[in-house]
C-alpha cells in the first residue's frame, strides 16, 4: 500500500510508516498541485497539513484513496462532504496541538500588552526609547474573553486564570448553566457583552458559514480601545481590513494574527502596512514537540485504519 505526504511531517513518524508502507514524502509536493494529483494516482492514503486542498479534482485524480490524515484540527481545506461520498475517512489530529495553541496566546497576550516587542532594533541602533515603552500592562488583573470555548480555549483559560486574568467566554453550542463553566472558573457571556468587557479577545471558533467575518467593523469598534485581538483559529473570521483601519485609527491597541484568508498573505494586503499587529505565518499550532505529537498520532491512524482493510 502506499501514502503520499505532501507538507511537513515529523521524521520519526514518517520513518514508522516506510517500515509498514510505500510512502512518498515531499514537504514542497503541496506547492506542485499538477505533480501532487500525479501523485495519487495510486495512492491509498494522503497526509496533508493546511495548504493541500483536498477538493473533487484531488479525489477524482485518486481513485484507490481511503483515508486522509490531517496533521492539524481545522478541515477547511478538506472537502469533507466530498471525502464522503467516495467514501473516503479523514482523521484530524484532535487535541494534539492544543497546548502549543494556548501557550501561543498567552505569549502574544503579554507581548501584545507590554508593548516593547518592537523596540528592539532601535536599542541594537543606540537609541534608548526606555521612557516611551515605560507603560506597558502587566496581564494580571486583565479579563480575557474568549470566543469558543473547546479543547484549546479551555487550556488557554487554565493558563490564563493561573497568570490573575479572569477569563469570559461566548460559545454559541454551550448553556450558560452547564456545569462546565464553574469547573473552570470562567463566566459565559453574549458575545457582545465579552467583547465591550475584555482587555484582551482570543478567537477560537472554526471557519463556517456562520463564523465569517464574525469580528467585522461593527464588532472591533465595540471594542474597549485599548484592548488587543488575538486569532489563532482561522483565517476569515476577522474581516482583515477592518481590523488594520481600527489600528490605523488607534480604536485598537494591537492584534496578533496568525491565520488569514489568503496564506500566504498576498501583496497589498491591507495588514501590511497596519501599526501594532504582530503577524506569525499559521504556527500557533506547531513546536518541536506539537509536530512530534500531530505527526505521531496521524501516523499510528492512518497506519491502522489502512491495516484493518
Amino acid at each position: 500500500m502506499r501514502i503520499v505526504i505532501s507538507e511537513f511531517m515529523d521524521e520519526a513518524a514518517v520513518a514508522s510508516l516506510r517500515r509498514q508502507f510505500e510512502v512518498q514524502y515531499e514537504p514542497e509536493l503541496v506547492e506542485r498541485r499538477e505533480d501532487l494529483l500525479a501523485s495519487l494516482a495510486d495512492a491509498d492514503g494522503l497526509i496533508v497539513r493546511n495548504r493541500t486542498r483536498v477538493d473533487p479534482a484531488l479525489l477524482e485524480r485518486a481513485p484507490r484513496l481511503r483515508v486522509v490524515g490531517r496533521l492539524g484540527v481545522g478541515l477547511d481545506n478538506i472537502d469533507v462532504a466530498a471525502c464522503e461520498a467516495r467514501r473516503v475517512t479523514v482523521f484530524p489530529a484532535t487535541g494534539a496541538n492544543a497546548l502549543a495553541v494556548a501557550e501561543h496566546v498567552i505569549c502574544s497576550a503579554m507581548m501584545l500588552l507590554r508593548g516593547a516587542w518592537q523596540s528592539s532594533v532601535a536599542v541594537a541602533l543606540g537609541q534608548w526609547p526606555r521612557a516611551g515603552l515605560s507603560n506597558g500592562r502587566e496581564i494580571a488583573g486583565k479579563t480575557l474573553g474568549l470566543v469558543g470555548f473547546g479543547g484549546i480555549g479551555r487550556l488557554t483559560a487554565v493558563r490564563a486564570r493561573a497568570l490573575g486574568m479572569e477569563v469570559v467566554a461566548f460559545d454559541a453550542a454551550l448553556p450558560a448553566d452547564l456545569p462546565l463553566w464553574q469547573e473552570h472558573g470562567v463566566r459565559p457571556l453574549p458575545i457582545e457583552a465579552l467583547l465591550a468587557s475584555s482587555d484582551v479577545v482570543s478567537l477560537h471558533v472554526p471557519l463556517t458559514a456562520a463564523t465569517r467575518r464574525l469580528i467585522d467593523g461593527d464588532r472591533l469598534a465595540s471594542m474597549k480601545p485599548d484592548a488587543v485581538l488575538i486569532n489563532t483559529s482561522r483565517g476569515g473570521i476577522v474581516d482583515e481590513g477592518a481590523l488594520a483601519q481600527a489600528l490605523r485609527d488607534g480604536r485598537l491597541a494591537g492584534a496578533a494574527i496568525d491565520v488569514f484568508e489568503e496564506e500566504p498573505l498576498p501583496p497589498g494586503s491591507p495588514l501590511a502596512q497596519a501599526p501594532n499587529l504582530f503577524l506569525t505565518p499559521h504556527i500557533a499550532g506547531v513546536t518541536f514537540e506539537s509536530n512530534q505529537r500531530v505527526s505521531s498520532l496521524i501516523a499510528d491512524r492512518v497506519a491502522r485504519f489502512l491495516i484493518a482493510g
